[in-house]
């Protein structure tokens, strides 16, 4: 596996729901996010919420060279999480989880934010946008021909997605307050009422049931892409991802 990053990094990460293993990762959690886990109505949903979690904590662990289970892990006023390492340098970590997918975000000189959406069947994508999204990307949107929207929207919801989670601002961001490309365009903020000046908005290829993207509040910055291996879930009680 490569080494530790140096500059901001997505990690792509493939959920496994298996029928004969309910518990995947649970051995890499705290007892706070076993309890959290436990408290989804539906298995896949438990199970999906382990095996993210782990997985950041495999990341995490590996960027710092740090046991997974020493990590502690603390939560912004806005609910953002963060991690604990008093007099140590800050390191950034966004997760998002939807579907089969979870990226996982890591930079060091700056915060990150990361969406995932498993595409699904949505009718009518405009009537989701029009109450939520910028004038702006509202009418690029009903610009494309009808075919194109449902996977436009989708980019679009994930690219908004990963900026509010890079300001972590949660809820009080309101999506209309700021306005990103839609496709056919290249990712990019393209107007903020009030926030930082410069952005760098990448698109992860996913394979076809998926879209995401990491958001990084500086101009000009390179992502690297990596993945853990296809079978990690079965081996995290190795902890380690090497």
């Amino acid at each position: 596996m490569p080494g530790p990053c140096s500059g901001p990094t997505v990690w792509r990460v493939d959920l496994h729901l298996d029928p004969d293993n309910a518990e995947p990762g649970t051995g890499l959690l705290s007892p706070e996010e076993q309890a959290r886990a436990d408290r989804f109505r539906r298995a896949e949903d438990r199970q999906r919420y382990r095996q993210s979690h782990a997985a950041l904590r495999l990341v995490l662990g590996h960027t710092l060279d740090a046991p997974p289970l020493d990590l502690r892990f603390a939560t912004s006023a806005t609910g953002k999480p963060h991690l604990i390492r008093t007099g140590r340098p800050a390191l950034h970590f966004n997760l998002s989880h939807s579907g089969r997918h979870a990226l996982i975000g890591i930079a060091s000189e700056s915060e990150i934010g990361v969406d995932v959406e498993a595409i699904r069947p949505i009718g009518d994508p405009l009537a989701i946008a029009r109450p939520h999204f910028h004038p702006d990307e509202i009418t690029d949107l009903t610009r494309l021909p009808a075919p194109d929207r449902d996977a436009a929207f989708f980019r679009c919801w994930t690219r908004k997605e990963a900026v509010v989670k890079a300001l972590g601002t949660g809820l009080s961001l309101p999506l209309d307050h700021f306005s990103v490309s839609v496709p056919p365009a290249a990712g990019a903020v393209r107007w903020m009422r009030s926030g930082p000046a410069g952005w760098s908005l990448c698109d992860l290829p996913l394979g076809p049931d998926a879209v995401g993207t990491v958001a990084i509040p500086l101009p000009n910055q390179g992502v690297r892409r990596l993945r853990l291996p296809t079978d990690w879930a079965a081996r995290t009680g190795l902890a380690t991802i090497g």
